[in-house]
């Protein structure tokens, strides 16, 4: 019954794309296609699927636009697909609200995976009192956190920082985003302040700091907590 599959929107302006999305994602999800940004908007009113798979390189809006405008009013997972592979590309995407990015050309099985989990993280509620990642556990009502059953203490930034990735986890964060949530406005700009939290943050929860499973790197753009 595919009713019951969720329901993904596919915004591209080229039909083999869009032919290839649909293809490879029909058996699992439910899906509707757009073919530029006003399209898609409409398309997420009425539709209003559990996911939007965004082109950046629209005919009318940019993907980027089209982002903010979503945003304005729905947390709707969006993973963008776009040919651009520039940093500052990924770091728009990304402070504009969407979820995720890949690079064209990809596999249909990492698309899969960015899906499973933005779809995951979308249905977990943010009142849940435990996280739980591998040997991770945050028990974020009493401010408790135990990696492999033993206790860790935190700094009070440390453990906003880590709260910050818990409550996006399996979204990329840009550096922007992470300095303003958890320093504020004013140090968008101080990197270094928050290299070295994360640094302290993976010496105390990573197995292994220096190949670290939990809080992940992406290269020139930000840092993604993993869900595992």
């Amino acid at each position: 019954m595919t009713e019951n599959l969720p329901r993904i929107l596919v915004v591209d302006d080229e039909r083999p794309i869009r032919r290839f999305l649909n293809a490879s994602l029909s058996d699992k999800y439910t899906i509707y296609e757009a073919s530029n940004g006003e399209e898609a908007i409409r398309a997420v009113t009425s539709e209003r699927p559990d996911l939007v798979i965004l082109d950046l390189g629209l005919p009318d809006l940019d993907g980027v636009e089209v982002t903010r405008r979503l945003r304005e009013w729905t947390q709707i997972p969006i993973i963008v697909v776009s040919v651009r592979e520039q940093e500052n590309d990924k770091i728009a995407a990304l402070d504009a609200g969407a979820d995720d990015y890949l690079t064209k050309p990809f596999g249909a099985g990492e698309l899969l995976a960015r899906i499973r989990v933005a779809l995951r993280r979308s249905g977990q509620s943010e009142n849940e009192p435990i996280f739980t990642s591998g040997n991770l556990i945050v028990d974020l009502t009493l401010r408790i956190v135990t990696v492999n059953r033993q206790p860790v203490t935190l700094t009070p930034t440390e453990y906003d920082l880590l709260k910050t990735f818990i409550k996006h986890s399996g979204k990329v964060l840009t550096h922007h985003q992470l300095l303003r949530t958890v320093w504020g406005n004013g140090y968008e700009s101080d990197t270094h302040i928050l290299q070295v939290n994360i640094s302290n943050l993976r010496r105390k929860i990573e197995p292994d700091p220096t190949r670290p499973t939990h809080i992940v790197t992406e290269p020139g753009v930000g840092y993604r907590l993993k869900i595992s």
